[in-house]
């Protein structure tokens, strides 16, 4: 099957829409399908074979954090050219409402197209506004995919459809080989955090805030801090006295990751809201740490309401301090939580995931002869192309 997925953001910045991309287009690949990425990027900028770039990125804000987007005349040529000469089996548009590569390849194209939905905002006025303009585009879509239930509830709210909730995927077994570091490890155990130090509703804050009365509790602890930002400007903001426990590891790759992970005795998810699933949670329980995350809806169906993880009050750093002693006090409790969640991850893993996948893209393919160009945002076709 030749297949032609869209990433709407830069794949040279961290996410979870460009991670499941990404791996999406391996496993394919792995498996025998030919597969073309189209994702923001300069021409100069090194991206795997199998992705087309398609124009220079520019940072946006939106839903609380700033997205790395294309969108123009240079960007909407190159996405016509590439459907044109892509001849694709099935179109998959990831975040096909977002103005980026992903919705002006939704203009361009029809035939069939799948379209996978990452975004919980029930509440974006933004979406409601919009939903009008975009319900002609998406109607061109032939299925649809959401991460999660709370993505899910946002599609069905803002823009209709019945979609299927499909999550997004993880190379399990590569986290659980994973080991601990022993210059991470803290006598008094290990706790730790991954995000953007400068985005807000990452929740650094609030862990921080909570880490000082764990400190005190437990003098020997460890906190690894890993992700790009201003680490000075963090670090002036914890009291002078407990600095030391706190190891920044800037931006890290897949493997220190996944190390990092190892060598933790819980895995804090501080999170303050705009969560669709919570694949970093998957990552931190299939490499064996116990995960301390806040309450929203999304990291509460990852952990199975506690069962798999344990929970506290959304911004709530005293409850989150208290979480965290239980955790690093109680070995059997991690042992259970452990044990839980190493069966659990293995619904994340690529293995399940991208057949389920795969089985959309061939029903939606049996209906249609291929991906063709559309001759207008109406979803008309231009003569020569493949769908009539």
């Amino acid at each position: 099957m030749r297949v032609g997925i869209v990433c709407p953001y830069s794949l040279d910045a961290p996410g979870g829409v460009q991670n499941h991309v990404r791996d999406l287009a391996e496993v394919l690949l792995a498996e025998g399908h030919a597969v073309s990425v189209l994702a923001p990027a300069d021409d100069d900028t090194p991206v795997p074979p199998y992705v087309v770039p398609a124009g220079r990125a520019v940072p946006v804000p939106y839903n609380g954090s700033v997205a790395r987007l294309a969108f123009g005349p240079v960007s909407a040529a190159r996405v016509r050219r590439w459907i044109r000469d892509g001849q694709f089996d099935v179109l998959h548009i990831h975040e096909p409402a977002t103005p980026s590569l992903s919705l002006l390849a939704l203009w361009a194209a029809v035939g069939p197209i799948v379209g996978t939905f990452h975004t919980a905002m029930p509440r974006s006025r933004m979406m409601s506004v919009a939903s009008s303009v975009l319900r002609p585009a998406l109607e061109k879509i032939s299925a649809r995919i959401a991460v999660s239930e709370p993505a899910r509830d946002t599609l069905v709210q803002h823009l209709g459809g019945e979609p299927v909730v499909i999550p997004n995927g993880l190379f399990v077994d590569r986290f659980a080989r994973a080991r601990p570091r022993p210059e991470w490890q803290g006598e008094d155990g290990t706790m730790c955090f991954l995000g953007r130090l400068d985005e807000p509703r990452k929740g650094l804050a609030v862990l921080l805030r909570a880490f000082p009365a764990i400190w005190r509790a437990r003098p020997s602890v460890r906190l690894l801090v890993a992700g790009p930002g201003d680490v000075e400007e963090v670090r002036s903001g914890l009291p002078a006295e407990c600095r030391d426990a706190v190891t920044f590891l800037g931006k890290i790759d897949d493997e220190g990751k996944a190390d990092m992970f190892a060598s933790s005795q819980v895995y804090v998810a501080p999170q303050t809201g705009g969560e669709s699933f919570g694949i970093v949670l998957v990552e931190a329980m299939a490499a064996g740490a116990p995960v301390l995350a806040s309450d929203l809806d999304a990291f509460r169906l990852v952990v199975d309401g506690g069962r798999l993880g344990r929970l506290f009050g959304v911004g709530d750093s005293d409850d989150l301090a208290t979480g965290a002693l239980e955790l690093l006090g109680d070995a059997a409790l991690r042992d259970r939580l452990r044990e839980a969640a190493r069966v659990a991850v293995r619904r994340y893993d690529w293995s399940a995931v991208a057949k389920e996948i795969l089985s959309v893209y061939e029903m939606v393919a049996a209906g249609y002869p291929g991906v063709g160009e559309a001759d207008d945002r109406s979803g008309g076709v231009r003569p020569g192309g493949k769908v009539r």
